[in-house]
């Protein structure tokens, strides 16, 4: 069963899903289009993840769903970063900045973390995408910055001992991306809208006459290796160089596309 957790205020519940509550609330991302691919694989693929421990929390207001939070150990995690002992979060988003929806569902994952005897919690993020959660709730709930990455990307930790080591992002990007020359997506179920990228891939791709090669992660050590940026849900890559690691229009993915021929 899922778990309906105390809450502080009457009008506000967190709830933990679980297989029978997803069945019955779905997950939050897409779930305005219940039949669509993305969100059909999106449920299918927590799931499974379920039964790895990961933690999907949403936040209602007036039994309204109000934003989610979604974390799991780094051993099962969909994010390409070196973090034993940590809970890393993949997803935080809420419907509404300045209620403190954000820093609710935080302090969940802060306090489960604190309970499983973790070192911390780290999050990946990048200011030029609404793909990751902003960095600003988290410095403002006492993350900090321990790493980047190539195309924007930082590392953030909650630490609850100082003394343990720090999370830290692999260094041979240049070396992933080199191994592919032809168009190429690599992808995990993660995220719903993969499926609308990667279909907007697949069309630009067509329109120029280009075959689509797909990787579909098997599992973290697959995606560990190959992953071209730390965001491991989805990147396209041709001729060695980034095409994205989200969602473009076909007109832009066309034109990044030109830009390589």
């Amino acid at each position: 069963m899922g778990h309906r957790l105390p809450k502080k205020e009457s009008h506000l519940e967190l709830i933990e899903l679980d297989t029978e509550f997803l069945e019955g609330m779905g997950s939050y991302c897409l779930r305005s289009k219940k039949k669509s691919t993305g969100y059909i694989n999106k449920n299918k693929w927590l799931n499974a993840q379920f039964e790895e421990g990961l933690k999907y929390i949403q936040l209602l207001e007036h039994k309204k769903q109000v934003g989610f939070i979604e974390y799991t150990e780094s051993q099962h995690s969909s994010r390409v970063v070196h973090a034993d002992n940590y809970l890393v979060i993949h997803c935080l988003w809420v419907s509404e900045t300045g209620k403190g929806y954000g820093s609710k569902l935080l302090h969940r994952c802060l306090e489960d973390a604190k309970k499983e005897s973790k070192y911390g919690v780290v999050v990946v993020t990048n200011s030029h995408t609404s793909w990751t959660p902003s960095k600003d709730i988290f410095l403002k709930n006492g993350f900090t910055l321990v790493d980047t990455a190539p195309y924007n990307f930082e590392l953030l930790v909650y630490q609850f001992a100082k003394d343990a080591p720090l999370p830290v992002f692999p260094t041979n990007w240049d070396e992933r991306l080199k191994k592919f020359t032809d168009l190429t997506i690599l992808r995990s179920f993660q995220c719903p809208y993969v499926e609308v990228a990667t279909e907007n891939i697949k069309i630009g791709a067509q329109k120029l006459g280009l075959d689509v090669k797909m990787i579909d992660f098997k599992d973290r050590t697959e995606l560990m290796e190959l992953s071209p940026t730390p965001y491991g849900i989805f990147s396209v890559v041709f001729k060695g160089e980034l095409i994205s690691f989200h969602r473009l229009t076909i007109h832009s993915v066309m034109k990044r596309i030109k830009e390589l021929l």
